[in-house]
């Protein structure tokens, strides 16, 4: 699933989360992970440290000090490229038609969501080798306090995800969380498609509040 954002997860990894944390009435319209260049960092961190262990491994296989120190470079740095790998793979970005959740965490699984509604504007970037490997950042403008979702960086499928993103925000069309809709992203329209009722007006006989209450005399002081 890297590099897709299919609303059908490939992995199972991805569609146990799907089922985990939506709602029954909730579909994915967006499941992917990061982008794979996000391994690009560890990648260059270990490489060096396995080549290191591997020449003093084989530099002296009669020097147990050597041999030592080298078998335990590898195994730190395998179990460091290992568990970046993993975490890659376990964290997900999920996107309905209500909130978006980030799902992250190798043994204690962590949800981070945002409602669609709470968001007030998007930014999307690039780095050069982004528009290269095809991968940017998300920034999100929320209302209220600042959200652990605000910044989300490695996020494949450059062109293709920001215009379903966002679609969902602010087309239309897509019944997006501009268009019209309650808190959790409901949209509020009838059956047929059409807007519902508006909220009841005033009626002749409701009070106005600023009127004087029959029968009672005004306090001049």
């Amino acid at each position: 699933m890297t590099g897709s954002t299919s609303d059908l997860p490939r992995s199972a990894r991805a569609r146990r989360d799907v089922e985990k944390y939506l709602l029954p009435d909730e579909k994915a319209v967006i499941v992917t992970r990061r982008h794979w260049a996000v391994l690009l960092g560890p990648t260059l961190k270990s490489l060096p440290a396995l080549l290191a262990g591997g020449w003093l491994l084989i530099l002296d296989p009669k020097n147990r000090f050597t041999s030592s120190v080298g078998l335990i470079v590898i195994v730190a740095a395998s179990i460091y490229y290992g568990l970046r790998v993993t975490e890659w793979w376990m964290r997900h970005f999920i996107v309905s038609r209500r909130r978006i959740l980030l799902t992250s965490g190798v043994i204690a699984r962590t949800v981070t969501l945002l409602p669609l509604r709470r968001i007030t504007d998007l930014t999307w970037q690039e780095t050069l080798l982004g528009q290269v490997l095809n991968y940017g950042t998300f920034r999100f403008e929320s209302a209220g306090q600042d959200q652990a979702l605000r910044h989300l960086t490695f996020l494949p499928d450059a062109p293709d995800l920001y215009r379903r993103v966002s679609g969902l925000l602010f087309g239309a069309d897509w019944g997006g969380a501009a268009s019209g809709g309650d808190e959790e992203g409901n949209d509020e329209r009838i059956g047929d498609g059409s807007p519902g009722p508006p909220p009841r007006g005033r009626r002749a006989g409701d009070r106005n509040d600023t009127q004087p209450i029959p029968g009672v005399t005004p306090d001049h002081g």
